[in-house]
């Protein structure tokens, strides 16, 4: 379980960054939908165009729950590839186990899903995956080990606890959630994946770099 004081950080950079991190700052920001601080309620001054890239670049990475070097790996993939570099980066950072248990509705938030990954409690084709940064691929299915199904958390994600405050579960994904079990279908396209981000002006903040 999230502490408190990550709680109260969760929600003042949902705040700062216009976009919930977790299902209690989406309830906060539906009450308070200004920044935090005493100037939140107050019109921005005018952002100039780094720090509008640099906060867009900071809202997707947030969402991923990741680090700026991981983010910046995925960026230089991203580039390389064929097609839309903001497209490639999303379907990159979307393809990673850690988002995808999340989208599947096993976990609460981006920080536990990382977590059940991490406590090797998620398997892959059967296969036990304890790197929340694996990158599935199309066909591939994730599933809960055995031994950990009948554990509160698994439960709950079974009962459709998480999937409430979760949105639906996207077309890329197909997912038995009484059997916490979901399968990658194809990569998945920008346009389904539920971030918030402009990833022009992220590809335009790296590029500058």
């Amino acid at each position: 379980m999230a502490s408190k004081s990550q709680d109260r950080r969760k929600v003042r950079l949902s705040r700062a960054l216009g976009v919930a991190l977790t299902p209690k700052a989406a309830r906060y920001l539906e009450k308070r939908p200004y920044g935090p601080g005493e100037h939140g309620r107050t019109k921005r001054k005018q952002d100039s165009d780094y720090a509008v890239r640099l906060r867009e670049k900071q809202r997707l990475r947030e969402q991923y729950g990741i680090r700026e070097k991981q983010m910046r790996i995925a960026f230089n993939e991203a580039r390389r590839k064929d097609g839309l570099t903001g497209e490639n980066l999303v379907e990159i950072l979307e393809m990673r186990l850690d988002a995808l248990v999340l989208r599947a509705g096993f976990a609460r938030t981006t920080a536990q899903a990382r977590q059940f990954v991490v406590h090797r409690h998620i398997m892959v084709d059967g296969q036990l995956v304890d790197r929340p940064s694996f990158r599935v691929k199309p066909g591939q299915i994730i599933h809960v080990k055995e031994r950990s199904e009948g554990t509160e958390p698994f439960q709950v994600a079974a009962a459709g606890g998480n999937a409430e405050v979760l949105p639906a579960v996207p077309g890329y994904l197909e997912v038995e959630l009484d059997k916490l079990q979901a399968r990658l279908v194809r990569r998945p396209k920008r346009a389904e994946v539920p971030v918030t981000c402009e990833v022009q002006l992220v590809v335009e903040y790296y590029a500058a770099r």
